[in-house]
């Protein structure tokens, strides 16, 4: 019977420190963003998806916050977002949404370990950096926080982008295979915030429907959602 009772005080030990470890896990992973920012809430979504935890920490660019010692001592080229897990500090927002699915993903749905499907989300995580993501900074930046008129010419690579993304969503659900995936999730964050930006998506009839789709499966919508709407201050 003493055997039974210690076999069970061990087991609820095991138990009670299993969960004090996550907790301390969870508290330690510190989140530098702006809720308007589109990697930022690419991130916050990807955390979302494998049930991570984020303490988030505001930074305020505009104050100047960024270059601030002690955070030039975690990221040196004071960027958001920045992630620091259990002191393993990372930036840039591709790398971290890999990163945290790679680490805590249940599964390996979000970034498969199949090589091909992995190098198919990787094109995407890169056109969305270097192309569509690129050409709202592009077009938008300079008017918004530069009062620079708008330049049809960047425009029309705005436009560019999105046909890139319409032809591969053609026939397709998501960007990158068959299910979710981070490519979704960091595309999502970047057609949201055209759509704030009163972009007419619907002349791009696939990645309406996927837009449409994406916004119903992807876990941390509504928060990406309120991001959105705090960066459409920027156009009022």
């Amino acid at each position: 019977m003493s055997t039974v009772i210690r076999f069970e005080t061990w087991r609820t030990f095991r138990s009670v420190r299993r969960q004090f470890s996550t907790n301390q896990e969870k508290t330690k992973m510190d989140f530098y963003y702006l809720p308007g920012s589109a990697p930022c809430r690419s991130v916050i979504m990807a955390a979302k998806a494998v049930g991570v935890e984020l303490n988030k920490k505001l930074l305020n660019l505009q104050a100047g916050e960024q270059l601030k010692p002690e955070f030039v001592k975690i990221n040196p080229q004071h960027t958001i977002p920045t992630l620091v897990d259990n002191g393993f500090a990372l930036w840039e927002s591709r790398a971290i949404l890999v990163y945290l699915v790679e680490k805590y993903g249940k599964t390996d749905s979000l970034y498969p370990k199949c090589p091909k499907k992995r190098a198919l989300i990787n094109q995407r995580l890169y056109f969305d950096m270097g192309t569509l993501y690129q050409s709202f900074a592009n077009y938008y930046y300079p008017q918004l926080f530069a009062k620079a008129p708008a330049d049809p010419e960047l425009f029309k690579k705005i436009e560019t982008a999105f046909d890139f993304l319409n032809t591969f969503l053609e026939g397709q659900t998501y960007v990158a295979g068959d299910s979710l995936t981070v490519a979704d999730i960091a595309i999502l964050a970047t057609v949201s915030t055209f759509d704030v930006a009163k972009f007419d998506i619907s002349k791009y009839e696939n990645v309406s429907k996927w837009y449409e789709n994406a916004k119903k499966v992807t876990p941390g919508w509504d928060e990406n959602w309120a991001g959105c709407l705090e960066f459409r201050k920027f156009f009022d």
